[in-house]
């Protein structure tokens, strides 16, 4: 592109995945400075649902309206005239990233997590074995998802103990009523209000300070008067690692502070019991006829680094299912490189990396970055990807100035392709309408909102006078 035709136009940047993460990249790439030679920028959010906010929407748990409110403030940078929202567009069937190259001077995929990571013990694949994110999904009315969820066990494991561990084990103990305040479709309400579960039993293989959930999280299971909260005195044991952590993170020590003063108190009457386990490693889920009847754990013991290693001891629990909850793993991208172990984009600040050469040495690929889990990993809270999309625009614009210019810039061209395409896709004005008629359905029961599920449903809520 000569120095004429440059200014005359914005830099265009196509961002795949219309998530915190991708918002996150598009606020920071409006609060830079625009590379020499362009008049500012022009940023398309792609999303494959119909609504945007990726993990909020569909990732975290509807009793967590403060989790919530940061739809707020992604809200204030998808207002920019500068950034626009393409929705309903599936990454990789809809458009390619050849097709991308055509429209934009650079491409920024912000596809997160979504899938679950696994776990190898014997009976993870037995009838009753759930993972963790696929129940999150439905519960927070995922529209690729099945409508039902077999809530028929009255005794049930998780295992892990991070916040969604501690989201699920809360969903799964509250009844149906408690949740009906939140935005939960009628399904959900259904689903949840014939749950037969009485006993959550969340498992952790190391002790109370390696706990990975977060002190709110944590105190927020004995909030709910339906839920009772039970912890094993034997189970509270630090070593010196563990001391050691306490002393340099107050957030562990809140937590060992919760922990502990749940275990000397009296267990009270509260209709449902919420058991957190520690020390106890799963190592085999049991099953008759095909289907969960049991989970077997070998206890472990601190090995003075605030690591475990087993004793030996095992013991089998009385439980009807089990959902894993040992993290996320996001999904392989097409045309980009990917590590299947570590569930990422090879990347260096957020360039990709491919590697070519018979040499073996590492290039990247041209103009095109990751931000977020998929460049990260599953890790930390949702705020933590800011510093992720801080890094990668500072790299996309210090490269900016060696971008192979967009044959067809102008933001008119990718929507034709897509109309010509035939694929219904939905705006930031669709999110608007969307956003009133799921507030409509809310209004006559007192509640914010009521969640749309149907795909269909939420396409015709976003478009004008279809509802």
């Amino acid at each position: 592109m000569t120095e004429q035709s440059a200014a005359t136009r914005p830099l265009r940047i196509a961002i795949v995945g219309a998530g915190p993460a991708g918002i996150y990249a598009a606020d920071a790439l409006m609060k830079s400075d625009a590379p020499t030679g362009f008049g500012g920028v022009s940023i398309d959010l792609y999303e494959r649902m119909p609504a945007p906010f990726g993990l909020i929407r569909y990732g975290v748990a509807p009793d967590h309206p403060r989790i919530k409110g940061i739809i707020t403030a992604l809200h204030k940078v998808l207002d920019k005239d500068s950034v626009r929202l393409l929705g309903n567009i599936d990454y990789g069937t809809d458009i390619t990233l050849e097709d991308l190259r055509q429209f934009y001077d650079a491409v920024i995929f912000s596809t997160g997590a979504n899938a679950d990571r696994a776990l190898e013990v014997p009976g993870i694949d037995l009838d009753g074995s759930y993972g963790a994110a696929d129940f999150v999904s439905w519960y927070d009315g995922h529209p690729d998802v099945p409508r039902t969820w077999p809530l028929e066990a009255e005794k049930v494991a998780v295992l892990g103990v991070g916040n969604v561990a501690l989201d699920v084990a809360r969903v799964l103990a509250k009844t149906g009523d408690e949740l009906l305040p939140t935005e939960i479709p009628p399904n959900v309400y259904d689903g949840l209000k014939a749950n037969k579960a009485l006993e959550v039993h969340v498992f952790g293989r190391r002790g109370p300070a390696q706990a990975k959930f977060t002190p709110l999280e944590l105190r927020e299971l004995d909030h709910s008067p339906t839920i009772e909260v039970i912890v094993d005195p034997e189970d509270i044991d630090y070593d010196e690692g563990s001391e050691a952590a306490r002393r340099h993170s107050k957030q562990v020590d809140m937590i060992c502070n919760t922990l502990e003063q749940w275990a000397i108190r009296d267990v009270g009457n509260r209709p449902h019991k919420l058991f957190l386990h520690f020390f106890e490693n799963p190592s085999e889920i049991l099953g008759e006829n095909g289907k969960v009847v049991g989970l077997r754990t070998e206890r472990t013991q601190l090995d003075g680094t605030g690591n475990c290693k087993g004793t030996g001891e095992f013991k089998d629990w009385d439980i009807q299912a089990v959902y894993r909850a040992v993290g996320y793993l996001s999904q392989n991208i097409p045309s980009l490189p990917f590590d299947d172990q570590a569930g990422t984009v090879p990347n260096e600040a957020g360039r990709v990396l491919v590697n070519e050469d018979a040499d073996g040495a590492d290039r990247y690929e041209p103009a095109t970055y990751v931000t977020g889990w998929i460049k990260r990993g599953p890790v930390g809270l949702i705020g933590h990807t800011k510093g992720d999309a801080n890094e990668t625009i500072a790299c996309l614009l210090d490269d900016a100035a060696n971008f192979t210019p967009a044959p067809k810039p102008e933001p008119d061209a990718v929507t034709e392709f897509l109309e010509g395409k035939g694929i219904p896709f939905t705006t930031w004005a669709g999110w608007y309408r969307l956003d009133a008629h799921e507030r409509a359905l809310g209004e006559p029961q007192g509640r914010e909102r009521v969640k749309v599920v149907e795909r269909e449903d939420m396409l015709a809520a976003s478009e004008p006078d279809k509802v």
